[in-house]
């Protein structure tokens, strides 16, 4: 178990969602919070409910400019954890390039933004925990995906790509892969959405994993498997079954 009391964390996509609940997490375990994302009113209504001490500093993380003030007014930190992010369903024939540059500013963009604004501090004082999140759809394309799906496989490529290089360093890297989560973007689907969480239970599994040494979780673990031997199927086989039909 990570010792939680007295570190700093800056929690980016924390105005509602699985950010919000996580936000409630950290600061329950003794963490001090600072939130962000674009709403003020809705960080400033979180940073009352929250049980100990937080902040909020608003920010848009698709404006690099932006990104750099607001991690120059937040300060030193213990850990950063990126949450933002933007879904539309999209097909292939029905593309819109506003919202699928959206999602990759948003969904990667962001997260590479904000990690560059911080890493110069975390290597300076030889310490730091950065945690990313991704999703299960980040394993393989998926129909009706286009923007959500490749943002998140580069999200968790960035994850990957940064474990790689501070491993044996005092700087941990973790990434969670999440499936369906009930929230106002999964309620744009218009399909059977299996093993979908409430974003209490999602929070605990995420915290859950934070407070172990372990570098990725992906969750619910049984939904999770499906994604992951898809990875192993011959292109024929996986888009016969996964594929538009």
């Amino acid at each position: 178990m990570r010792n939680w009391a007295g570190k700093r964390y800056w929690l980016v996509g924390a105005s509602e969602g699985l950010g919000r609940e996580l936000a409630f997490s950290l600061s329950r375990a003794g963490a001090e919070v600072i939130v962000s994302a674009r709403s003020e009113d809705r960080l400033k209504s979180l940073v009352e409910e929250l049980p100990g001490k937080a902040s909020f500093v608003t920010v848009d993380v698709a404006d690099r400019a932006a990104v750099e003030a607001a991690a120059a007014e937040v300060g030193e930190l213990d850990g950063v954890v990126y949450l933002a992010g933007v879904y539309w369903p999209m097909k292939a024939s029905e593309w819109d390039n506003e919202k699928a540059d959206l999602m990759g500013e948003i969904n990667f963009l962001g997260a590479s933004r904000v990690v560059g604004s911080v890493m110069p501090q975390f290597v300076a004082k030889n310490a730091g925990h950065i945690v990313l999140t991704g999703s299960l759809s980040g394993f393989r394309g998926l129909p009706g995906a286009i923007g959500y799906a490749s943002s998140k496989a580069g999200m968790m490529a960035l994850g990957e790509s940064m474990q790689a290089d501070l491993r044996t360093s005092p700087i941990e890297v973790q990434l969670v892969n999440p499936g369906f989560i009930k929230t106002r973007l999964t309620d744009k689907n218009d399909f059977n959405m299996p093993f979908i969480m409430s974003v209490e239970d999602a929070a605990k599994e995420m915290f859950d994993h934070m407070n172990t040494d372990t570098f990725k979780k992906s969750f619910p673990m049984v939904f999770s498997w499906v994604f992951r031997l898809s990875q192993f199927m011959p292109d024929w086989m996986y888009y016969r079954l996964f594929g538009a039909k």
